[in-house]
């Protein structure tokens, strides 16, 4: 079972239909019972970082969601805001992250349009299970001001450029970070999530 956890933030229905798409049930639920019980998590964010940290802490679900993925090393899934949620801190409020990434969320220093938003290619893909049937040719859907620098290149999964190359996608063993919308990138984004409910 996939679970897309509810903690009162994010777009969940879309990312919710997009498996369904493919064929495989996802549901919604801020339940701890179906947390501990998922095969898979996915935590989707829009929004302010901070606001979204203290609702994560309100739920009440972090100390089972962090048993699932840290001791139990179920796979889970980050997606944009949930990407930077992973992380150890983030200068959007100036506060510290799940901090199950090394790597911090950055605001970007640009002349270009800030937010960042539109269709992006990647320059560099490293090949998983995650990205098996990806391309640089393929493109993503974006909507974010901030971005994500890891300490460890070995982590990056996904680069992109917006004035300067950042990191659109990471992987640290069980888990999983997309900056993109895998949801709203068409026939590429939807695979990804195939290939991610595929995961043994």
């Amino acid at each position: 079972m996939i679970v897309i956890i509810d903690y009162g933030i994010g777009n969940l229905r879309s990312v919710q239909k997009s498996f369904l798409r493919v064929g495989f049930n996802a549901v919604i639920s801020n339940n701890k019972n179906d947390i501990e019980n998922a095969s898979k998590l996915v935590l989707v964010g829009v929004g302010h970082f901070k606001h979204a940290m203290n609702n994560l802490k309100k739920s009440g679900l972090l100390p089972t969601i962090n048993n699932k993925v840290q001791n139990q090393k179920t796979p889970i899934l980050g997606i944009c805001l949930g990407m930077q949620l992973m992380t150890k801190f983030s200068e959007e409020g100036n506060i510290e992250g799940l901090g199950w990434v090394d790597a911090i969320t950055k605001k970007f220093q640009t002349d270009l349009k800030v937010p960042h938003i539109g269709w992006s290619t990647s320059n560099y893909i490293k090949e998983n299970f995650l990205t098996k049937g990806i391309s640089i040719f393929d493109e993503f859907y974006f909507v974010h001001s901030y971005y994500v620098e890891t300490n460890n290149d070995k982590l990056n999964m996904f680069i992109t450029n917006y004035d300067h190359n950042f990191v659109s996608g990471f992987c640290d063993g069980n888990i999983y970070g997309l900056q993109f919308h895998p949801e709203k990138s068409h026939e590429a984004g939807i695979h990804l999530l195939k290939n991610f409910a595929n995961l043994q």
